[in-house]
C-alpha cells in the first residue's frame, strides 16, 4: 500500500511538471495552427468562436511552424510566454494578442536565436514586449501599445544581432522604450515610416529608439518615422545611438520627424558615422533644463573618430540647436559634397539663441544654412550671434559657416516637410499633423490623371482614402505653398 501510494505521489508530480512547462511542439517539422494546438493540447489552450485563450507556456521547436493566418484574438494569461525556436508566421488581415486581464499582462514573445519570425498586421498588447534574439525578424503594420516590462526589458522591441525589419507600425505608450538594442549587440535595423509616440512612460533616462552599436558594413537605418514625446516625461529622448564598448557605429537617420521630447537625436562614442537628412527636429524640450539636455541634436565623444554628415534637417524651439562635445565633429556643409542647408529656429535658454555650439577644439565646416529663421535672409553677423565657437572662446574650434543660405526655404520640398504625414505605405488611412502652410490635397496616377480632392484644416488632419493599392503622386498647396510626394496604396 506503502508502495502504491509514492508510485501514485510520482505520477501526480510529474502531471504537474508537464503542466507547469505547458506545451512543447514535436519538432517533428510540422505546421501548427491555433485549432491545432487546441487538439494537440486542450489544457494549455481553448477556444471560443474567433478568440483563443492560452493559459500555459507555449513553445515552438527548432522544425515546427506556428501558423496564423485567419483573423483571430489570442488571450493569454499572466505571465505566459510563448518561446520560438522554430518559425512563427503571422499573416492575416488582423490579429490581436492580449492580456486576458490587462491588469494582469502576460510576459510576452522570446524569439530564439535563428528562428524565423514574421509578424503583419497584428495588435500586441497588455505583454512583456518582444525579446528578438534572431536575425531573421519582421514586423510590419502592427499596433504595438500599452506593453510592460517582461520578457523584453531594454525596449518592447528588444533587438539582439541582424538586420530585422520594422515597417510601417505605430508604437504608443509602452513602458518601455520603442526600440532597444544591448550596447554591445552590433545588430543594423531598418526602422522605416512607423509611428510612435509616449514610449518610456517609466519615464527612464532612455530615449523612445535606444540603439547601441551597429554592424560594420551594413548601417542602421532608421527613416521617416514619427518619433513624438509625451510632454509630462522629463526624462524620455528622442533617438540615441551609442558606441560605449569599443565597437562602431554606421548610421543613416532621415526623414523623421522628432518633436516633444527630453532631447531630439544623440550619437555618442567614437569610430562611428552617421548621415543626419532631412528631419524635422523641434520642441524637444520637455525636461526644461540646459544644462543636462534639450538639444535638437548633440554629438559626444571622448576621443576622435566621429564623422556626421548633416543636410537639409529644420532645427526647432529646442534648448540648443546642435552641441558638439569633447572630440565630436560634425559637417553641416562644405560647400562640396555637402550642400548644407539645414534651418535654425529659436532654438535657445536663458535668453539667447544657441543654433550651434561647438564645445571641442576641433574646427567645423557650416556652409550654406539659415541660422536664425525668423530673421531671413541672414547676414554672416547674423549667423555669428547664434554660432558659439572659436571667435568666443579662444579654446573652442572655428566655425566656418560663410556663406550662409536661407533662399532655399521657399521651395517646395523645404515646405513639404513642414508636414508630417503617416502611415506611407498606408491601408487607406492617413493622417497629416502640423499642417500650417497647405489648404488643398489632391491626388493624381502616375500618369497625371486625377483621382481625388481633399479640404485640409490647419492643424491635424485624419481621413480614409478610398484608393486601389499602387503608387499615387499628393500633391498639397496652400496660398504660398505647394509640395508633391509620393504615396504608396497597400
Amino acid at each position: 500500500m506503502k508502495q502504491q501510494l509514492l508510485n501514485f505521489l510520482a505520477i501526480i508530480g510529474l502531471i504537474g511538471t508537464v503542466s507547469a512547462q505547458g506545451y512543447t511542439t514535436p519538432d517533428t517539422g510540422t505546421t501548427f495552427t491555433l485549432e491545432d494546438l487546441v487538439a494537440a493540447s486542450p489544457a494549455t489552450i481553448s477556444v471560443s468562436g474567433t478568440t483563443y485563450t492560452l493559459v500555459d507556456d507555449l513553445i515552438i521547436s527548432t522544425t515546427d511552424t506556428f501558423l496564423i493566418n485567419s483573423n483571430v484574438t489570442l488571450e493569454l494569461a499572466a505571465d505566459i510566454r510563448i518561446t520560438v525556436f522554430g518559425t512563427f508566421n503571422v499573416n492575416a488581415d488582423s490579429v490581436t494578442f492580449t492580456a486576458i486581464d490587462p491588469a494582469a499582462p502576460y510576459d510576452g514573445f522570446r524569439f530564439e536565436e535563428f528562428s524565423n519570425i514574421n509578424i503583419q498586421n497584428a495588435t500586441i498588447q497588455y505583454g512583456g514586449g518582444l525579446r528578438v534574439l534572431t536575425e531573421t525578424f519582421t514586423i510590419n503594420n502592427c499596433l504595438i501599445t500599452n506593453n510592460v516590462s517582461g520578457v523584453a526589458t531594454g525596449g518592447v522591441i528588444a533587438l539582439s544581432r541582424g538586420m530585422p525589419q520594422i515597417t510601417n507600425n505605430t508604437i504608443t505608450f509602452n513602458q518601455t522604450p520603442a526600440i532597444s538594442s544591448g550596447a554591445n549587440s552590433a545588430v543594423s535595423p531598418y526602422i522605416f515610416n512607423n509611428y510612435m509616440e509616449g514610449n518610456n512612460q517609466a519615464n527612464s533616462n532612455r530615449p523612445q529608439i535606444n540603439m547601441g552599436t551597429t554592424r560594420t558594413t551594413e548601417p542602421i537605418q532608421i527613416i521617416q518615422n514619427t518619433i513624438k514625446g509625451d510632454r509630462s516625461l522629463d526624462m524620455v529622448g528622442g533617438i540615441a545611438v551609442s558606441n560605449l564598448v569599443g565597437g562602431t557605429i554606421n548610421a543613416i537617420i532621415d526623414d523623421n520627424s522628432i518633436t516633444d521630447n527630453r532631447y531630439g537625436l544623440t550619437i555618442v562614442g567614437n569610430n562611428a558615422f552617421a548621415y543626419v537628412r532631412n528631419n524635422r527636429i523641434e520642441d524637444n524640450d520637455s525636461q526644461g533644463s540646459p544644462n543636462v539636455g534639450g538639444s535638437g541634436i548633440s554629438l559626444n565623444t571622448s576621443s576622435g573618430g566621429m564623422e556626421v554628415i548633416a543636410s537639409g534637417n529644420q532645427i526647432r524651439r529646442n534648448l540648443w540647436g546642435i552641441t558638439v562635445i569633447g572630440e565630436a565633429s560634425i559637417n553641416l556643409g562644405d560647400g562640396a559634397a555637402n550642400v548644407g542647408q539645414n534651418v535654425f529656429s529659436e532654438n535657445g535658454n536663458g535668453g539667447i539663441t544657441y543654433a550651434l555650439y561647438n564645445n571641442t577644439p576641433n574646427a567645423l565646416m557650416a556652409m550654406n544654412n539659415c541660422w536664425d529663421e525668423t530673421n531671413a535672409p541672414n547676414t554672416l553677423a547674423d549667423a555669428e550671434a547664434v554660432i558659439v565657437h572659436q571667435n568666443d572662446m579662444s579654446t573652442l574650434g572655428l566655425v566656418s559657416f560663410d556663406p550662409v543660405d536661407c533662399g532655399f526655404l521657399s521651395t517646395d520640398d523645404h515646405q513639404l516637410k513642414v508636414v508630417t504625414m503617416y502611415p506611407n505605405p498606408t491601408d487607406g488611412q492617413l493622417n497629416i499633423a502640423d499642417n500650417t502652410a497647405f489648404k488643398h490635397m489632391t491626388i493624381y496616377s502616375l500618369d497625371g490623371k486625377l483621382i481625388m480632392q481633399k479640404t485640409l484644416q490647419i492643424g491635424g488632419n485624419s481621413m480614409f482614402l478610398d484608393l486601389k493599392a499602387g503608387m499615387y503622386i499628393l500633391e498639397l498647396t496652400g496660398e504660398n505653398a505647394k509640395a508633391t510626394k509620393k504615396l504608396v496604396v497597400k
